[in-house]
């Protein structure tokens, strides 16, 4: 018969187990690491090659066709209405000159210094 593990020999194999183990999870961690690495990259490329937000933009109606509302570029109410289109400055100064009306909130013919 073989006599039991000395006291010695369980910590020694108790050592091994937990640096086994340890080393284990290190790695899943490392790999969780660079994944997120990974993400925060892609995320930074994308916002790199995202294009500038339009400056002026303009609501057509529900046919499509007729034009609503004129709007600045960042304005809530445009985004809301999820049928705005950029527009050039020169589009929206025609527009406003063919009557369409400006945004209530973001004023556009304010901040183009349209005076008509």
């Amino acid at each position: 018969m073989t006599d039991p593990p000395s006291r010695l020999e369980l910590l020694q194999f108790a050592r091994r187990v937990v640096v086994q183990q340890a080393t284990r999870a290190l790695a899943q961690i490392d790999g969780w690491i660079a994944e997120e690495q990974r993400r925060e990259e892609a995320r930074r490329r994308a916002e790199e090659m995202r294009p500038p937000p339009p400056e002026w933009l303009v609501q057509y109606g529900l046919n499509r066709q007729n034009l609503d509302a004129v709007h600045v570029g960042g304005c809530w109410v445009a985004a809301k209405s999820g049928r705005c289109r950029p527009a050039t400055r020169a589009q929206v100064l025609d527009a406003l000159r063919q009557q369409v009306p400006a945004c209530t909130h973001c004023r556009p013919d304010t901040a183009l210094g349209f005076l008509e």
